[in-house]
């Protein structure tokens, strides 16, 4: 019996990395898509408005885009911990997740939070999203120091469940997209909420259940 465990906990870790992987190399080409520097590409498109009116525009927008992917791999390999053999990686690439988050790539998602498609709905959906992803992390970094680590590894599961709102967002567009044909403000409109909420309310049942 506890064979089968271990088999099936096996096969799920490495579903967990493949999925990971997968979805890692999709948001790494459309970081690349930005590489070398060109307004005129993928999500610039249609932000010409700010491109053009606001020069602090793209610099907030670089630095989030460039952030983020490493923040999306430094949290990944922080979860993984000792289960995978990467202890020795955890405390590390916790400090890179929550530094860049903190300084760099929650600060610049709050401002362009400001400037979403979509109108007011999807505005306060982004903003609220980057405060609380800002404040998740920095709990968690709270609690680190003051060594009340449980409590930490809760919150740097919201923290991430946050994280990678930007995966999940874009998965809610693609089947939105195929299954009703909206417009395209009402896609950002609904993807804005749904991108994160489902997230965090996941998170916080495993949490309870005191799964994680």
């Amino acid at each position: 019996m506890l064979s089968v465990k271990k088999n099936i906990s096996s096969v799920l870790k490495i579903l967990l990395i493949t999925g990971f992987g997968y979805f890692f190399w999709l948001m790494l080409k459309i970081t690349l898509e930005y590489i070398p520097l060109d307004t005129n590409v993928s999500f610039l498109m249609i932000k010409q408005t700010e491109v053009v009116e606001r020069p602090e525009y793209l610099y907030f927008f670089y630095t989030h885009v460039y952030t983020s992917i490493f923040v999306l791999l430094a949290g990944f390999l922080a979860i993984l911990r000792k289960d995978f053999g990467l202890k020795k990686f955890h405390k590390n690439a916790g400090k890179i997740y929550i530094f860049l988050i903190l300084i760099l790539a929650a600060p610049s998602g709050i401002y362009m939070g400001i400037f979403a498609n979509g109108g007011f709905l999807s505005k306060i959906s982004f903003v609220i999203l980057g405060c609380l992803w800002w404040f998740s992390t920095f709990k968690a970094y709270q609690l680190a120091k003051q060594k009340k680590f449980k409590e930490h590894k809760q919150w740097m599961w919201r923290s991430f469940a946050l994280t990678i709102s930007a995966i999940t967002l874009r998965m809610w567009k693609v089947i939105i997209v195929y299954l009703f044909h909206p417009n395209p403000m009402d896609v950002y409109q609904i993807i804005a909420w749904l991108g994160w909420i489902p997230n965090i309310i996941l998170i916080e049942y495993l949490i309870t259940k005191k799964h994680i």
